[in-house]
């Protein structure tokens, strides 16, 4: 493995070290798993299935999940975004990608939920017509959104806020 060091690399630093990998191979020394991490402590990982592209990392992830030591990568087949917190706060999926903003609606509501990482800031469109073609001309509207404690509900109270 070829280490750059700080300050200037020059032409002879690149071809020592690549002369120095090269003996390496030649004399059969090869990088061992003795610096690898140990397998997982759970075999098991349970992610939640609804229909929709956002979650199209988790499916393209499966692979790299057993590479990590996951044998069983199970998917839980949920209808929409609202299930996806109750399936983490019960227990029944270990982990998921999911808009943050009803997550925290669950964790004000005291669901042991823990949230790992920034992944989705949401990616809805709102359609309008001739007397709607703005965020302030919803001001006194009624906006259909399919729960309150939906994804496009609180993306929706957070835009027009």
């Amino acid at each position: 493995m070829l280490t750059l060091y700080p300050g200037r690399f020059s032409r002879r630093r690149f071809l020592s070290g690549m002369t120095l990998a090269g003996t390496a191979g030649l004399l059969g020394w090869y990088p061992g798993r003795a610096a690898a991490e140990p397998p997982p402590e759970t075999t098991r990982i349970r992610l939640v299935r609804i229909p929709s592209i956002c979650q199209a990392p988790q499916y393209v992830a499966e692979e790299l999940l057993r590479s990590e030591g996951f044998t069983d990568v199970q998917y839980l087949q949920r209808g929409g975004t609202a299930d996806i917190a109750t399936a983490l706060a019960s227990g029944e999926a270990d982990i998921n990608g999911h808009f943050a903003a009803p997550l925290l609606l669950r964790l004000e509501a005291g669901d042991p939920i823990v949230i790992l990482a920034g992944l989705h800031v949401g990616c809805f469109e709102l359609f309008g017509n001739d007397r709607i073609q703005a965020i302030r001309d919803l001001k006194g509207k009624t906006v259909a959104v399919p729960a309150l404690d939906s994804s496009r509900f609180v993306f929706l109270a957070t835009i027009t806020a």
